[in-house]
């Protein structure tokens, strides 16, 4: 019996944003599918426009699961994971630990196509940076949702993670943030029009 995809379905029930309130909940499970779209746009934008050579659905599959170690170790908040070097170093082990972990439950036969998913590769590492960018850029999203439904809790950090992503210096994220960001500020009404 493998648990692999049994503990996958438990993403939903991992919240984050856990010292926030929030006027609207975010699980981990609709923040890795959302991640996975963004870092196929983003790898898209990278290939035909920045003349980028990346694997599109590589990355993808990297955004989908770039959190599933969190099924083990819960959603460590940003100001504590790192809060120092010594405490980001250790939650990286944790980390580590944790995807191997994920990884184990899985048969022998299917672990070379999730290894690449759970375990950074140097011959993916701009694909990473792609699902990093991905990630901070729904944190943002999510930093504008709460904002305009008046939660001024994430004023600081959405500013923070704005300058995050500038400081990242990718042309594919500006153009994103340059072509598709304002529509998330949008109504439905507005969006269909």
């Amino acid at each position: 019996m493998y648990s692999f995809f049994a503990m996958m379905a438990r993403m939903k029930y991992i919240e984050r944003w856990a010292l926030m309130r929030n006027a609207n909940k975010e699980n981990v499970s609709e923040h890795s599918l959302e991640v996975a779209m963004l870092s196929h746009g983003l790898g898209i934008i990278a290939n035909e426009r920045c003349g980028k050579r990346v694997d599109v659905n590589q990355i993808a599959l990297m955004g989908l699961y770039h959190d599933a170690n969190e099924i083990i170790t819960g959603d460590m908040p940003t100001p504590v994971k790192y809060y120092n070097e010594d405490i980001k170093e250790a939650y990286k082990r944790v980390e580590d630990v944790a995807s191997h972990t994920m990884l184990n439950k899985l048969p022998d036969y299917m672990k070379k196509y999730y290894e690449p998913v759970f375990f950074p590769k140097k011959d993916f590492e701009y694909e990473w940076k792609i699902v990093k960018a991905a990630d901070k850029l729904s944190a943002l999203m999510k930093c504008m949702e709460e904002l305009r439904m008046g939660n001024q809790e994430f004023k600081t950090a959405e500013q923070t993670t704005q300058k995050a992503l500038e400081e990242m210096h990718m042309e594919e994220v500006q153009i994103f943030m340059e072509e598709f960001l304002p529509a998330y500020s949008l109504t439905l009404d507005e969006l269909q029009n």
